[in-house]
Order: C-alpha cells, then sequence, then structure tokens
C-alpha cells in the first residue's frame, strides 16, 4: 500500500468570512444547508440522512447516513451523536422544515433525499460568483472543528459533536456528552462564528432564456428553451 503523507494532502477549510459570504450569497435549500454544515460540523452524507424527526427544536440526532442515494449506517459507531445547535440556527432550520411533520429535511419534490452532487453544483456556482476556490462541503466541517478548537472547547465535547474517536484513557472517562444543558450551555455561548441572516432567502427562480427564431426554407424554425 502507499504511504500517506499527511502534509502533502489537500486540506481545504472555509474562513468565518467566507462562511459568512457563502450564507449570504446563496438561497433556498443551499443555504440552509451551508448554515448547518457551518454550525454543526456533520458530514455531508450525514446532513442529507436528516430527518425531521432527527431534529428536537435545540439539536439534531444523526442516526443515518446516504450515501450514493442510499440509506446508510453512520461511518463508524462514535457518528452516531447528538448535535446541539445554537438557538438562532434551530430557529432557522425550525422555518425551513416550516410545517412538515416527516420526510427528509433535505429532499427533492418527489420526497426522496437530496442528491449531494446536485447540491455541491449549487455550492459550486455560488463559490464562483464569489471567487472562492471550489472545494467541497468537508470545509465547513473543519471550518466548526477549527472554530471550536479556537473557542476552548471542552475536547471531550468537541470529540463528541465531531463525532471523532476517543484516543485515550482520558476520553473514555469523560462524560461531558452525558451533561445535556451543559452542552446547551456551551452551543449558545460559543455562537457559530459568523453572521446569521435574519430569516432564510427564498430560492430565486431561473431566468428564462430568451426565445431564438430562424427561418428555414418556407418554415420559420422557434426554439423555446425552458427552464428545468
Amino acid at each position: 500500500m502507499p504511504v500517506i503523507d499527511e502534509a502533502k494532502q489537500r486540506k481545504p477549510s472555509f474562513t468565518g468570512d467566507q462562511v459568512e459570504k457563502i450564507v449570504r450569497a446563496a438561497t433556498g435549500r443551499l443555504q440552509m444547508a451551508a448554515i448547518l454544515f457551518a454550525a454543526s460540523g456533520l458530514r455531508a452524507g450525514e446532513l442529507l440522512g436528516l430527518e425531521v424527526r432527527h431534529f428536537d427544536g435545540t439539536s439534531v440526532r444523526v442516526e443515518q447516513e446516504i450515501w450514493k442515494g442510499q440509506v446508510c449506517e453512520p461511518k463508524t459507531p462514535n457518528a452516531r451523536r447528538v448535535v446541539d445547535l445554537h438557538p438562532d440556527v434551530s430557529t432557522l432550520l425550525q422555518q425551513f422544515i416550516g410545517s412538515r411533520a416527516k420526510g427528509y429535511l433535505f429532499r427533492t419534490k418527489n420526497g426522496y433525499p437530496m442528491n449531494q452532487r446536485n447540491l455541491a453544483r449549487s455550492l459550486y456556482s455560488v463559490l464562483d460568483d464569489l471567487e472562492i476556490p471550489r472545494c467541497g462541503f468537508h470545509s465547513f466541517r473543519r471550518y466548526r472543528n477549527t472554530f471550536l478548537r479556537n473557542s476552548l472547547c471542552p475536547d471531550g465535547l468537541l470529540k463528541f459533536w465531531m463525532g471523532h474517536a476517543a484516543k485515550d484513557m482520558s476520553d473514555r472517562y469523560d462524560r461531558v456528552r452525558e451533561d445535556v444543558q451543559f452542552r446547551r450551555d456551551v452551543a449558545k455561548s460559543f455562537g457559530v462564528g459568523f453572521e446569521l441572516p435574519k430569516a432564510l432567502t427564498a430560492m430565486r427562480p431561473k431566468a428564462e432564456k430568451k426565445v431564438q427564431s430562424g427561418v428555414i426554407g418556407r418554415y420559420e424554425k422557434t426554439a423555446v428553451a425552458v427552464s428545468p
């Protein structure tokens, strides 16, 4: 097997300013996804696997993930966890869910979990407009991990929220994850590191393309492009 040199691996991470610009420029599902990615540190598959039942008004519960369109077990045993949200993020997520009582948080018109590639295309479009180098959803996760470390988050709580494994006996003895009120207090006091919108921005309708007409022989050829 080839030797992996971590120093040479590309590990892009968004900054707080970049996250704020992305959230401000995005609309609809992408805006809520970007907020939740950066405020929770969830993996892409975990976020897309969330259903309405996994949100209790203050936190999200990771029990499954979406991989290649299929519902799967979380990546690791530690990935099964509860991620406490800042109250303002919870308010926006409740606004996004609306009156829905079941189903995936991020879904297609037919109720299926949203395709990760389609969501990524929307992100790339926003990044291009903002002239931010293209990178994947894991850049939000690295941002969240870095933000928590810089905020001096208790190590046991950071690992719990991020779904990381314990490394030594001290980690195994740490029961901070069981103190629900403490977790919520920390999530509220630390914030998210970027300015949240007061309300979500509705997805803008795609502009219709111009009708092009041409005459071929005696017949007029009209091509009408309809937005998907």
